[in-house]
């Protein structure tokens, strides 16, 4: 039944992305399906959004359909499989979508797509496109670094407990593994992601992780399996990759089987011993001094600036850098401490919704596509109400921004005062990031100060919003029913002739 149920998602998307024909790759994060299209044109936005499973959608590189974490991954291998099967002559046009209902969200949505279309092209720099691949590279180990991380939150808890003691050193395995290898799987996804062969990049980045390199010196000192972590993973497959196409342009075809590969190897794995994994290694390890440095010295500032100002980071593309800080700060202390700091910006965005559905009481439009997100948005998945609510309306973006702020600077204080609070993986945020909580206290210190933190977030993004989210022209235009076929005077009845008081 379930499967039938994502099969028949995917069968609702498939025609309004275009037909297969239109889709030239698929793949998924944790929330998004991520469609290559052929011609944009052929996709029909507002369908898409009115259908139930649909959260909203984002235009970057990719087509991003908003789907929802542990939706997405089952939905996408139905999708795959659709247009596997599907004939690849063009597909018949899909019908005409029906009225959206409440032109106001509408309008909404549309001044959204432009802001997204907009922002991409601003977004289209070198520096810009290099960090999409940055992320591209980390993106897909998401899943791992989730499951891993709520098992060893788990063994932490039976440790500390005392429960189950011939269970927990399995369990302790189960969870270090992927992370004690993750350097061999960022090696492989920088490979593919740079256009060269995949297992050499895993290859070359394995040589960071083998036991043997402990009787190597470099720069004067026994090298560390490990060091250099995934940044010199990174760098030393982007360098197998630029010897492999060396190799492909001067090696004969006849002898080339043997000799690209060898080169490739080679190469690259002197230069990632005797250079990288130092190099590597003393910029992993600043960047563990840099970010411990920050909070504990200036925590509440720092939380501030963070959780205030990620939304906007988002808009330019520039968060993408995070993702291998954050991966460098687990692979080193176990959970990174910036995520949660990161999160409130979304808790501010959730508070800043609730004060706008408050505030536009008559206008049953945008208060239902505020409605269908929120639940979204408490679980991290902040798309929806960004593109569809505060962004284009302008000023609660701003709000929004401030309730994050507010609760950033409380994790951040926190800190500052010796308590930190970090994430085993990335990817969750909102609720959905409590059982990878983790830190240098006890679990119920630590998720009591993230709850604080989301509070905090969801109250001054709602009060922010509702005091000063709104003109006195935005909410004479704004607050009154616009449903298809309402009259002028029954809009005019609905419209106050002066904007209503604020009210605590």
């Amino acid at each position: 039944m379930t499967e039938n149920k994502n099969r028949a998602i995917a069968a609702a998307i498939l025609p309004l992305v275009g037909g297969a024909a239109n889709v030239t790759s698929v793949v998924h994060c944790m929330t998004r399906l991520r469609l290559g299209l052929a011609d944009r044109s052929l996709v029909q936005d507002e369908a898409l959004k009115a259908l139930p499973d649909v959260m909203g959608v984002v235009e970057d590189e990719t087509y991003q359909i908003v789907l929802g974490p542990g939706k997405v991954a089952r939905v996408t291998p139905e999708f795959e499989a659709l247009v596997a099967e599907a004939d690849v002559t063009p597909s018949a046009p899909a019908p005409e979508p029906s009225p959206a209902h409440g032109t106001t969200a509408a309008e909404l949505a549309d001044r959204g797509a432009e802001l997204k279309a907009a922002r991409k092209a601003r977004n289209a720099t070198p520096v810009k496109l290099f960090l999409r691949r940055i992320a591209n590279i980390f993106v897909p180990l998401i899943p791992a670094l989730i499951g891993c991380g709520i098992i060893a939150g788990i063994n932490g808890l039976l440790v500390n407990l005392e429960w189950l003691p011939a269970v927990t050193p399995a369990l302790a395995a189960i969870a270090s593994g992927f992370m004690a290898l993750i350097a061999v799987f960022v090696g492989y996804n920088t490979a593919k992601e740079f256009g060269g062969t995949p297992i050499l990049g895993g290859a070359v980045a394995a040589i960071i992780v083998y036991a043997g390199v402990a009787d190597i010196t470099a720069f004067g000192q026994k090298l560390s399996p490990g060091q250099g972590g995934v940044l010199g993973a990174l760098g030393a497959a982007v360098l197998a990759v630029y010897v492999e196409k060396w190799c492909r342009r001067w090696v004969p075809e006849a002898v080339d089987v043997l000799v690209t590969p060898t080169l490739t190897v080679l190469v690259s794995g002197l230069v990632t011993i005797f250079g990288l994994m130092y190099v590597a290694g003393e910029i992993s390890t600043g960047i563990g001094t840099a970010a411990d440095w920050l909070l504990d010295n200036t925590g509440a500032f720092a939380g501030l600036v963070l959780g205030g100002l990620f939304l906007p980071l988002v808009m330019l593309g520039l968060h993408q850098a995070l993702i291998p800080i954050h991966t460098t700060l687990i692979e080193q202390q176990g959970y990174t401490v910036l995520l949660p700091i990161l999160a409130m910006a979304g808790a501010g965005q959730v508070g800043c919704a609730i004060a706008v559905y408050k505030r536009l009481k008559h206008n049953k439009s945008i208060r239902t596509t505020i409605k269908s997100a929120l639940p979204a948005g408490f679980l991290g998945v902040g798309e929806p109400l960004i593109y569809g609510v505060s962004l284009p309306l302008g000023r609660p973006f701003v709000t929004a921004c401030v309730g994050g702020a507010a609760g950033g600077a409380f994790v951040g204080l926190f800190s500052m005062l010796g308590t930190k609070v970090g994430s085993t993986a990335i990817g969750p945020s909102g609720w959905a990031l409590f059982p990878l909580l983790k830190g240098n206290h006890g679990l119920g210190t630590t998720c009591l100060i993230y709850g604080g933190g989301l509070l905090i977030g969801y109250a001054v993004g709602f009060l922010a919003t509702y005091f000063f989210g709104f003109s006195k022209q935005m909410l004479s235009e704004l607050n009154h029913d616009v449903d298809a076929g309402e009259s002028p005077t029954a809009r005019a009845e609905a419209t106050p002739a002066t904007p209503e008081p604020a009210r605590a």
